[in-house]
């Protein structure tokens, strides 16, 4: 199907409701997967529209059903809802009223533009052979609610849309120029999951440390020997990331402590690799350990998988922001990102993307502004009008009577 450019017209006239709806969830943020405000305004933004709702049972979600014209295939368009625990510092009119949680990863716009989206094509569900599954989803900041709804039978064929053939889900990045969509085939963003190690010595005197057994040094070494295994068995054409992020151990200068504990995160581009950095992980850990005289406990929370991209898909959403906002709003993305994403449970099972939309605001240098998860981000309001857009076109595209 053709999509003409009154998509974007029509995002851009109901810009408005898009502003305002991001604002009250923005002034009301939530965590994890429990989010009742957030949830109520959804609701409440589509209730004059011509959609089945759906709300989850183990989480605060939403899915709206919109049937077209004919019959034809679901197409799936997903906005995470959840907050993070920071304290806002931006000086926003409309900034967080909740101590300690604020929307610094932008899904208060995500959610707006899903329901603009939803409105933009409500109105032309006559161009519509199929349906558009709306996914209005909590719990993306580490709780795994894309696969708390997809148990909840989001995806199933006699789910409430049936299985999805083809699945878009966008994110706000401060780090594009306003309005700029861009996406990859394949990867495009990593696993991600939390390291734990508790190296066991044995305490005594700071001032005689050979009636001790030292864990700290042992600690150290565990530390650059695990830099080394990433450089050393890590396939520089499929990347990884190993960081140890909080060392912890002893009380005091002269007392050497029994234990010394560690805690990172571990990132890969491939599940092939991320079972490797697994195996060596723990080998690395307990057998620098053991040439130390100390013992290691290691514990691996297996976190998101990879985010993979359909390999039609991913290239043809920058067509469509080409298509629909004009060649200098669309760029193919050179390379992943190493953040991850839960959206990686629906494209295990989906055809589809994860694409990134810039909300830089213009004033601002692209060194200097506030990337997402800092207390001082802002976004380009004016951005969301691309999103719903692209969201719709997505969909007409899709499912638009050929």
């Amino acid at each position: 199907m053709t999509i003409d450019t009154g998509v974007l017209g029509a995002a851009k006239a109901v810009q408005p409701r898009t502003v305002a709806l991001r604002r009250r969830v923005h002034r009301q943020p939530e965590l994890g997967l429990r989010l009742p405000k957030t949830q109520g305004e959804v609701l409440a933004e589509l209730a004059d529209l011509p959609v089945r709702l759906h709300t989850g049972t183990d989480c605060s979600s939403v899915v709206a059903v919109l049937e077209g014209d004919q019959s034809g295939p679901t197409v799936l368009l997903r906005g995470d809802m959840d907050a993070l625990p920071l304290q806002e510092d931006t000086g926003l009119e409309f900034a967080s009223e909740v101590a300690g949680s604020m929307h610094a990863c932008g899904h208060d716009t995500h959610v707006a533009m899903l329901a603009s989206a939803a409105r933009l094509l409500a109105g032309r569900r006559d161009e519509l052979a199929g349906r558009v599954l709306f996914m209005f989803q909590p719990g993306e900041e580490g709780y795994h609610g894309a696969r708390a709804m997809i148990e909840e039978g989001l995806l199933d064929e006699d789910g409430p849309a049936g299985r999805p053939e083809r699945a878009l889900a966008l994110h706000i990045t401060s780090k594009l120029e306003s309005g700029v969509v861009t996406c990859r085939p394949g990867p495009v963003m990593a696993s991600s999951d939390v390291l734990r190690v508790t190296v066991t010595g044995r305490g005594g005197h700071a001032a005689i440390p050979h009636d001790a057994c030292d864990p700290v040094p042992a600690a150290a070494a565990i530390v650059g020997a695990l830099q080394t295994m990433i450089t050393r068995r890590v396939s520089v054409f499929d990347p990884a990331v190993l960081t140890i992020a909080h060392i912890t151990a002893g009380t005091t200068t002269n007392i050497i402590p029994e234990t010394a504990r560690m805690e990172g995160t571990m990132r890969a581009l491939s599940e092939p690799t991320r079972s490797l950095l697994h195996e060596e992980f723990e080998r690395v850990c307990r057998n620098v350990a053991a040439g130390y005289g100390c013992t290691a406990e290691v514990k691996i929370e297996h976190g998101y998988p990879v985010t993979v991209n359909d390999d039609v898909v991913g290239p043809h959403v920058v067509g469509l922001a080409a298509k629909v906002l004009g060649g200098e709003f669309a760029m193919p993305m050179d390379s992943p990102l190493m953040g991850a994403e839960d959206f990686s449970y629906v494209l295990q099972r989906v055809p589809g993307a994860m694409a990134f939309i810039g909300g830089r605001p213009p004033d601002m240098e692209p060194e200097l502004a506030p990337p997402n998860h800092s207390n001082r981000v802002v976004f380009d309001e004016a951005a969301m009008a691309h999103g719903v857009a692209v969201y719709a076109a997505f969909a007409l595209d899709a499912l638009g009577k050929r």
